[in-house]
């Protein structure tokens, strides 16, 4: 009996001990642990992170860049996912504030990050793109367009360059002959501003362009247009190149009108949001161009389609940010594919993997078709101009 009590209390210390989670295989679980800390996934998901504003004076960029990302990864997962796996998507708010998209980059990486769709403005982008490098996490930014922004070999973007963006905007205006004379307003406090200025005033000189006034403004002093608007009058101005953001850009055309100044307007990629900003009458907004790569009212198929899904979600027109974020998913999708990437990779095998489909993907977007990158990280495809016309933006030729 005394043996038989002996050999059954040794044998509930031994469930005990596995109950208590005891191993017969330490070095197993340890090497597991490492595994999941070097960033490997385990699971069954790929999870795809975004940071841009949803919140402050650019949430317009940011939601509708979540917004048309999260349009993608629906229409994804409903198709079957990207090899066979699901997408996990996961969006943080910076406030258009670098410190705060760091956090927000931290916070994504205990979620479990692999891929990175962000940031969505310039100056958050510029910070976190040292992080992810220092990571080696793959990033795409829907629309950060600063040089410096993917200035990693870990980082790519769908949007045009400042440069591009600067370099086209002066074309454009020059071969359709809007203007002889013109000015330029822009944020000298700002590298997305400043950056495009200084393309757009090189290009300039090949188009034949007279500039006539080159007024800047900084970041506090950003409420009152009138002396640059006066001195663009003064000089004759027919056209006024505002490259900086449509919050701004509504309180320039307040003003203009104020002072009975009816130039044509031609803007980027950043004032599109303008006719969204509260309490702006937007019948002034009317005539005004800019530079984007996607216009709502396109008759092409995946277009429609896409406009289409996207206002029976959000009940509202998808801007060119919301664009760019669906463009941003589908191309890591391509490039998932292209690589044979599996979520139970590490966070920097996946990224040196998508490095290498980048370069030899095609994907035809809604902001392009044909879209194709370079190491640099830089993308290769035809800007476009819209024109606003009875309150929504209309394609131009």
């Amino acid at each position: 009996m005394k043996k038989f009590l002996s050999l059954a209390l040794v044998t509930v210390m031994a469930l005990s001990a596995v109950a208590c989670g005891q191993s017969s295989e330490p070095e197993n679980n340890a090497a597991e642990a490492e595994e999941t800390a070097d960033g490997a996934a385990g699971g069954e998901t790929f999870k795809i992170g975004g940071i841009g504003p949803t919140t402050g004076g650019a949430a317009v960029y940011g939601t509708n860049a979540m917004n048309g990302a999260q349009i993608a990864v629906d229409e994804i997962n409903a198709a079957g996912g990207i090899n066979g796996y699901q997408i996990d998507f996961k969006f943080e708010d910076d406030e258009h504030d670098a410190e705060k998209s760091v956090n927000a980059y931290n916070s994504l990486k205990d979620w479990g990050m692999q891929m990175l769709v962000g940031c969505v403005t310039t100056t958050p982008c510029v910070a976190v793109v040292q992080e992810t490098a220092a990571d080696n996490m793959f990033q795409l930014t829907p629309s950060a367009s600063a040089v410096e922004a993917i200035s990693e070999d870990n980082a790519f973007r769908i949007c045009f360059s400042d440069p591009n963006q600067g370099l086209a905007a002066a074309q454009y205006i020059g071969e359709h002959d809007l203007a002889e004379n013109v000015a330029i307003i822009y944020d000298s406090s700002d590298v997305y501003s400043s950056g495009i200025y200084e393309t757009f005033k090189a290009e300039a000189a090949n188009q034949g362009l007279n500039i006539v006034a080159e007024e800047a403004f900084t970041a506090d002093s950003k409420t009152d247009f009138t002396v640059q608007l006066q001195k663009a009058k003064d000089g004759g101005a027919e056209l006024v190149f505002l490259p900086f953001y449509y919050t701004e850009a509504s309180l320039v055309l307040s003003q203009a009108k104020a002072m009975d100044y009816s130039p044509l307007f031609f803007g980027v990629d950043g004032m599109d949001g303008i006719l969204t900003v509260e309490n702006f009458d937007t019948s002034l907004a009317e005539g005004v161009m800019l530079l984007t790569p996607f216009a709502a009212d396109s008759a092409d198929e995946a277009t429609q389609n896409f406009v289409a899904n996207y206002e029976a979600a959000y009940g509202e027109v998808p801007t060119q940010f919301a664009a760019d974020g669906y463009d941003c998913i589908y191309t890591i999708k391509a490039a998932v594919e292209q690589a044979g990437v599996t979520p139970d990779m590490s966070v920097s095998d996946i990224c040196d993997a998508l490095k290498d489909a980048m370069t030899t993907i095609s994907v035809d977007g809604v902001t392009g078709e044909g879209i194709t990158w370079s190491a640099d990280g830089e993308p290769s495809k035809a800007p476009k101009a819209v024109v606003i016309k009875d309150g929504a933006y209309s394609a131009m030729d």
